[in-house]
């Protein structure tokens, strides 16, 4: 079929933007199958403008004209023969405006678009924002990661652009052990105001927990009587006298196994423990780089108190932590500390790019010392410059920034943290030389356990100690920037013996504490035994 190119010399350039084909219309390829440019020209562009510029084919130079000089002849990606013997079509709409209406999204009256609108041509992609400048609070829902080039896209790759802030004006001396800088909170005043939160700062702050019934209201509960613990024989006594020995490599056994009893006392050591398991709730602006996540923001409805978000611990009595992010209280901000470049000086070299030559100390040259003679040569690590390039910045003075990762904007959050901590007091009655911690260590027998939101004071053990310390503990238990969840107190009954004994004229005792039988001697007679010598 023939073709009909209208080409004005003299100007370079073509008329309008896109041929007209015989017996066709403009701006699309004519009825029947589609048709290409003498000379090996482009084809007619799929789904354009009508009458607008034709886009060049995949694989085709991007963004209006080629570089300055031109692609060689045959060379032009995407262009068959090389490229049209009349020079490319100039950029824009053509003379007119383009024909019809623009398609959905795009903008009225021709012409750029307004100041801070998307950039790259033709509506804006799915899910951006309308008006320019940088995206409210939601922006990119559930959209991925935004667009390249565009802020919170992922950092592109091809290396950090040069640094042009301050630096310093002479070389520096290589460090390598150079710490970086420290990723930075955004100011407190940039954050948005959320509603019950207005005191909210990025350091940690205790909530108070609501005010909620007494669990102590009824009734205390029916107890059981405490039953007594097993005592031990000399047998017993000897059996663990030797065991405490055997553990010790300079200890004689020879006092152990000749010694003669004088008496067994047998007493109990009375252990008190209270557990509290309490929850407590701190809250504090957190931020994070904005990749393209949700952003759950006050337009999707009010944030939660501290307190109305449910929470429940995994188990009871046990140290546990968890944080949460309180819904509806998330924003997108610039990154405060790159200004939403994503790249920060070089820590290692300031921003320079080089810093001094370690091996020539920055002097281009090096003294050798060859045939008794000192030669001065060019120093090859830096190849005479006398500095070499930063490894850390490649050169370039600019690194990625530490705070967005340079993702160029920040998701700030009320970040809600939830602590579940068990609280342990107790309280020991031993009226034994005994030493009181070594209770602490060894079994006994469970005498009294109860568990309950808020449990009594014990009232009916025949040690009036252990009565008076259930009561004092209970009361100092309070915690009140905690909701205590549980409590739990025990008392344990531990066995204690005080074997009193006679070896070679001479008195001294020892301990038997605990169903493990261990054994405290401190007198023992018998500390080191022969070829010892204590320095």
């Amino acid at each position: 079929m023939p073709i009909d190119l209208h080409i004005q010399h003299g100007t370079g350039a073509m008329q309008g933007s896109q041929p007209n084909y015989s017996g066709g219309y403009p701006g699309g390829p004519p009825p029947g199958g589609a048709a290409q440019y003498p000379g090996g020209g482009y084809p007619a562009p799929q789904g354009a403008y009508q009458g607008g510029q034709p886009q060049p084919p995949q694989g085709a130079y991007q963004g209006g004209a080629p570089p300055q000089g031109a692609y060689p002849a045959g060379a032009a990606p995407g262009y068959p023969g090389g490229q049209p013997t009349q020079g490319y079509p100039q950029p824009g709409p053509p003379q007119g405006g383009y024909q019809g209406t623009p398609p959905a999204g795009a903008y009225q009256g021709g012409g750029a678009p307004p100041a801070g609108a998307y950039q790259g041509g033709g509506a804006p992609p799915a899910g951006a924002y309308q008006g320019g400048g940088a995206p409210p609070a939601g922006a990119y829902q559930g959209g991925g990661a935004p667009p390249a080039g565009a802020p919170g896209a992922p950092p592109q790759g091809g290396g950090a652009p040069q640094y042009q802030g301050e630096m310093p004006g002479d070389d520096i001396d290589d460090n390598p052990n150079a710490a970086p800088q420290q990723a930075t909170a955004p100011p407190l005043e940039k954050m948005d105001e959320i509603s019950g939160y207005g005191n909210v700062g990025f350091n940690s702050a205790v909530l108070p927990p609501p005010s909620y019934d007494d669990a102590m209201k009824g009734p205390p509960p029916e107890r059981q009587n405490i039953s007594n613990v097993p005592t031990i024989t000399e047998q017993d006594a000897r059996e663990a006298l030797l065991k405490h020995v055997a553990e010790n490599c300079c200890y004689g056994k020879g006092a152990a196994e000749n010694l003669k009893y004088l008496d067994l006392k047998s007493t109990s050591a009375f252990h008190y423990t209270l557990e509290t398991f309490g929850e407590g709730r701190q809250t504090a602006w957190a931020y994070e780089p904005y990749t393209g996540q949700v952003i759950d923001g006050p337009m999707n409805g009010v944030a939660p108190g501290p307190w109305d978000m449910p929470a429940q611990a995994s188990a009871l009595f046990q140290n546990q932590k968890v944080e949460v992010e309180v819904p509806h209280t998330a924003s997108v901000k610039p990154c405060h500390t790159c200004f939403s470049s994503g790249y920060i000086r070089c820590h290692r070299c300031l921003g320079r790019g080089r810093v001094r030559c370690t091996w020539c100390h920055g002097s281009g040259h090096r003294s050798v010392h060859r045939n008794g003679e000192h030669h001065r040569e060019r120093c090859t690590w830096c190849h005479g410059n006398g500095r070499r390039r930063c490894d850390t910045c490649c050169g370039c003075g600019s690194v990625t920034c530490t705070s967005c990762q340079g993702y160029r904007q920040l998701k700030c959050y009320i970040k809600l943290t939830i602590m579940w901590t068990n609280h342990v007091v107790d309280h020991i009655v031993e009226r034994t030389p005994l030493p009181d911690h070594l209770i602490r260590a060894v079994s006994g027998q469970t005498a009294f356990e109860e568990t309950s939101p808020r449990v009594w004071p014990i009232q009916h053990f025949p040690d009036a100690e252990v009565n008076d310390a259930s009561r004092n503990l209970i009361q100092q238990q309070q915690h009140p920037t905690e909701r205590i969840l549980q409590q739990r107190h025990r008392v344990r009954i531990v066995p204690v013996t005080q074997c009193i004994y006679k070896w070679k004229d001479k008195d001294s005792d020892y301990f038997v504490y605990g169903f493990e039988h261990k054994v405290h001697a401190p007198d023992y007679p018998q500390q080191c035994c022969c070829g010892c010598s204590i320095l």
